[in-house]
């Protein structure tokens, strides 16, 4: 059952609606990822060190994580294009803070709300975006969208990170908020104004999303399988230096090639989820699992080093179209009229997934284990989501 329908025809509008949330999602995404190359910058001049100066990454996913589930929550009666339009005009203001900040904790604060209206923004836009198209072109819909934080990872955030080294992190807030201002105006006039959604039901209803067995495992697949890309993702660049011996200049190059991998595999992903989406990501997900596998062999060679991330950036991120189609499916199947919340709790997922692979990742890098340990502990959180899509098939059976 659709949540939403539209009363033009779909080759009119669905090109320019999901064109208006791509933009959207690569502002979503620029501010979201910008702030790994700024951390120093901003450390340096508020004087504090790059370790607490990561609490504004810390921020930024707690609410995505918690804020996000909760705003959606408590606005589910908003009419979707509405509620649309304030949450980019709340990450226009949360950057515009962000820029004219004069002291840490309002920076803070100003990342806060922008993850609040990064885990809605996304997780509605990908139900929405699903909605505007034929059942057997979901995914691909939803590939198209995510599309928008691949751009981010291969021009935003350099881009980002080039204007605050040189001009200062002020002046890439404000020009976030300058894409967000656009981004507001193309939602305005791109977006249909007769978005509907299904009767509203209450939040005690909607909270029964965590009690569903089916929609857990769900979740799990998101969680687990970025806690496995993630987990060397955000270590590849010492990884290739230390292990494979590339310089910093090539490590630049492989970091914008694995960009255009993962743009790849997310587009691909969308084309192969749109009919079975849970088969679909099992394949993936082992995928995944032989790629970590391998890498823990060859990482010192460079050849099958530069394979080995391009695969993974491609897998990696082919998985995601599926995995946000497969919990809206879930949600309609079991508590109709919730796919937008657990198409936000899914957005949680993922960053819960990034931080508690980045969290192990830098703690087997403390350890005596080292940087290969990585790939290793990878392939173990692959195979968890191997295991979990396997049992969500034969549940579903």
């Amino acid at each position: 059952m659709k949540n939403y329908r539209i009363s033009l025809p779909e080759q009119v509008r669905i090109p320019i609606a999901i064109w208006a949330l791509t933009l959207s999602v690569f502002a979503i995404g620029t501010t979201e990822v910008v702030m790994i190359g700024l951390l120093p910058t901003i450390a340096k001049e508020f004087s504090i060190s790059t370790a607490s100066a990561g609490w504004l990454v810390t921020a930024y996913a707690i609410g995505v994580a918690i804020g996000g589930p909760v705003l959606t929550a408590f606005t589910h009666h908003l009419q979707r294009k509405k509620l649309l339009l304030i949450l980019m005009l709340l990450f226009v203001t949360s950057n515009s803070i962000a820029a004219i900040s004069s002291g840490f904790a309002l920076l803070i604060f100003a990342r806060v709300l922008s993850g609040v209206a990064h885990g809605v923004f996304v997780g509605i836009g990908a139900n929405i975006a699903s909605s505007l198209v034929a059942k057997e072109k979901r995914a691909t819909a939803i590939s198209i969208m995510f599309t928008g934080l691949t751009v981010a990872m291969v021009t935003g955030v350099p881009l980002g990170t080039y204007i605050g080294q040189h001009l200062g992190w002020r002046f890439t807030f404000a020009g976030v908020a300058a894409v967000g201002f656009f981004c507001l105006l193309a939602n305005r006039f791109w977006l249909p104004n007769n978005i509907q959604q299904g009767k509203p039901i209450a939040l005690k209803d909607q909270l029964n999303l965590l009690r569903k067995k089916s929609i857990l495992i769900g979740f799990s697949l998101t969680l687990f399988s970025f806690a496995a890309l993630f987990g060397t993702f955000t270590y590849l660049s010492p990884i290739l230096a230390d292990i494979s011996g590339f310089t910093e200049n090539q490590i630049t190059l492989i970091l914008l090639l694995y960009g255009v991998a993962v743009a790849f595999g997310n587009l691909l992903g969308g084309k192969f989820s749109n009919t079975n989406p849970a088969k679909t990501l099992a394949v993936l997900f082992s995928i995944l699992l032989l790629t970590f596998g391998l890498m823990f062999l060859g990482l010192p060679y460079k050849i099958p080093a530069l394979v080995l991330v391009a695969v993974i950036g491609v897998a990696g991120f082919a998985c995601v179209p599926g995995m946000q189609l497969y919990v809206i499916q879930l949600s309609e199947k079991y508590l109709a009229g919730t796919e937008d919340v657990a198409s936000v709790l899914n957005i949680s997922a993922f960053n819960i997934g990034i931080a508690l692979g980045s969290s192990l990742g830098g703690i087997l890098i403390s350890s005596t284990l080292g940087l290969l340990s990585i790939s290793l502990m990878s392939a173990v959180f692959s195979l968890i989501a191997i295991l979990m899509a396997i049992l969500s098939i034969q549940l579903e059976k």
